[in-house]
């Protein structure tokens, strides 16, 4: 059984192939897979490894745990499992996703308030909406 571990504190850009020449002179049977950030492509600073033995992943935690990798300190711990739904740890509940997102569908749902609507002035042009409402008050009109 392949144990996943997780690295962690990778610096945004870095050889992935010298982290994996790393990795595979602790033990063989390594495979490394960076996350990346889905807009800009850049490494979210941590990866996945899965290792084929247990003593192997054991020697990896005991060995690069706080080990220096390209400048940063690499943190390397047994990963997480996550649930095969993947939404519980968004909503804290075991229920599917699904279930809920049924539930918001059915559900219309009606807002009404007497209170007029008072939202902020767009911050590119408040300066500029200032000297306006200035000029307003200041104008005479015949009345």
């Amino acid at each position: 059984m392949s144990v996943r571990l997780y690295i962690g504190n990778l610096p945004q850009s870095f050889d992935n192939k010298e982290l994996e020449s790393l990795l595979t002179s602790v033990g063989k049977g390594i495979r490394f897979k960076p996350v990346f950030d889905r807009e800009t492509g850049a490494c979210r600073g941590f990866g996945f490894a899965n290792v084929g033995d247990e003593k192997v992943a054991n020697s990896l935690i005991e060995q690069l745990n706080g080990h220096e990798f390209a400048g940063n300190k690499l943190r390397v711990e047994r990963s997480e499992r996550r649930d095969s739904n993947g939404g519980s740890r968004r909503n804290n509940n075991s229920s599917g996703g699904n279930q809920q997102a049924a539930k918001k569908k059915g559900t219309k749902k009606i807002v009404h308030s007497d209170a007029p609507v008072q939202e902020a002035p767009d911050p590119r042009w408040a300066g500029e909406l200032a000297k306006l409402k200035d000029l307003l008050a200041n104008q005479k009109t015949a009345v």
